[in-house]
């Protein structure tokens, strides 16, 4: 669990899974790396080194496509934190 907390820690990974998740409602095909790029105000290299972190916690997935590699969120690791993060959140009537 605290991999997946240090990875989300960081706020251009942040950035990323917002992008990413923004664009995965509009496409099913996923997003390029010069997309992400184009949203952002970070370098390729910068985006490149962040989704390989991001891809290892297993929070994206890609998808190959020639020379070109598009992502998408996967939400099952966010899903762990939110199961972690809900009891935190009960309502004081409940107490």
């Amino acid at each position: 669990m605290a991999d997946i907390f240090d990875v989300i820690a960081d706020s251009t990974r942040r950035e990323i899974l917002q992008v990413l998740l923004s664009r995965d409602q509009l496409t099913e095909d996923g997003t390029s790396v010069s997309q992400i790029v184009g949203e952002l105000t970070v370098s390729q290299p910068t985006v490149s080194k962040h989704l390989k972190v991001l891809r290892e916690a297993g929070l994206v997935t890609v998808r190959e496509d020639g020379q070109h590699r598009y992502y998408r969120v996967d939400q099952t690791p966010l899903e762990q934190v939110d199961d972690w993060l809900m009891p935190f959140f009960v309502d004081e009537a409940e107490l």
